[in-house]
This record gives C-alpha cells, structure tokens and sequence, in this order.
C-alpha cells in the first residue's frame, strides 16, 4: 500500500473542514431573516461544491484543492460574521428605542403627576390662614386679589406661546391652538 502524501492529507481534511461549515451554515440559515438566509446558503452552497471534489483531483493538484477549500470556508465564515454583526446591531437599536419609549413614556407621566399636587397644595395653606386673623384681614385679602388680576396678564406676556397653550389646556379652554400669543393672553386673562 502506497503512503499518501502530506499535500493530500492536508487537501483531504479541507475538503471535509469545508463540508462541515457547508452544513453549519445551511443550520444557520435557517434560523436567520430570509434575506440574510439567502446569501449564507449561496455561500454555503459554493463551499459544497468546493467539499465535492473527486479523489483524482486531490491526487492530482492537493494544493490547489486546499487551497480553494480553505477560501470557501473563509467566504463563510466572513459572510456568517457580517450577518450576526447586522442582527446583533439591528437588535441592540431596537432595544435602544424601547428603553427610548419607555423613558419618554415615564417622564410624560411623571410630567404629569407631580402638576395637581403643588397646585392643591397651594390652596389649601391659605384657608386655614383666614379663620385665624380677625376681620381687618379679610379686606386685605380683597385688595390683594385685585392687584393679582393685573399681574397675571404681565405675567402672560412673557410667556411662550407654547406655555400659554399648556394653561389654556390646563383651564380645559378649547378652540386655542391656531391663537395668536396676543389672543391667548387675553383668552387666558378673561
């Protein structure tokens, strides 16, 4: 019996190395997107056709089959690599905007929430002042929301339109998104 040489032997185990990642990759895809599947097993199916070579071509040129058969396996693995580079890419931007959503989602109810508790908070610390002083306080009290009525038209002025419209919103007024910042002012000041 005939030794077989080193260059076949090495040619033999990259035609069988090819094979297997032939059949790796045909697994692979089809756990993958149909686009994707369907450049891996091009390449799956190139790295099969290089797996099948006859015994009298290896025997032939042994380097030129290893050769072709060590390409075709690398073909596969940069096109497997560049694919689950792409899915791990298009998953971690997905779970990017989720936490995105989420985040806004919970600051558009915190924005919400905390708005009514300053605002109850702030009426009811007045009316226990006014049963504690006498009557000369009331008066006070009247003179003092007749100077706040002129304050919060000058206050309004310099506000936004865009905080104007969250008042308006706020006072539950309808028909103030086309207003002018002059007619919200005196909308709101009515």
């Amino acid at each position: 019996m005939a030794k077989t040489p080193k260059a076949v032997k090495s040619a033999n185990a990259a035609v069988s190395a090819a094979a297997d990642a032939a059949k790796d990759a045909k697994k692979l895809s089809k756990s993958l997107p149909k686009k994707a599947a369907k450049k891996l097993r091009d390449v799956a199916a190139d790295a099969k056709d290089v797996a099948n070579v006859s015994k009298k071509k290896i025997e032939r040129s042994p380097r030129k089959v290893e050769k072709k058969a060590i390409a075709a396996i690398g073909r596969l693995e940069k096109t497997s690599d560049k694919i689950e580079a792409k899915l791990a890419a298009e998953k971690a931007a997905a779970k990017k905007a989720a936490a995105k959503k989420a985040a806004k989602k919970s600051a558009t109810q915190k924005a919400a929430k905390p708005a009514p508790t300053p605002i109850t908070t702030v009426v009811a610390e007045p009316a226990p002042e006014a049963p504690v002083v006498a009557e000369p306080a009331p008066a006070a009290p009247a003179v003092v929301a007749e100077t706040a009525e002129p304050a919060p038209s000058t206050d309004l002025a310099s506000l936004t339109v865009a905080q104007l419209r969250e008042r308006a919103r706020a006072e539950g007024r309808t028909g103030f998104s086309r207003h002018t910042k002059a007619q919200l002012v005196d909308l709101l000041s009515s």
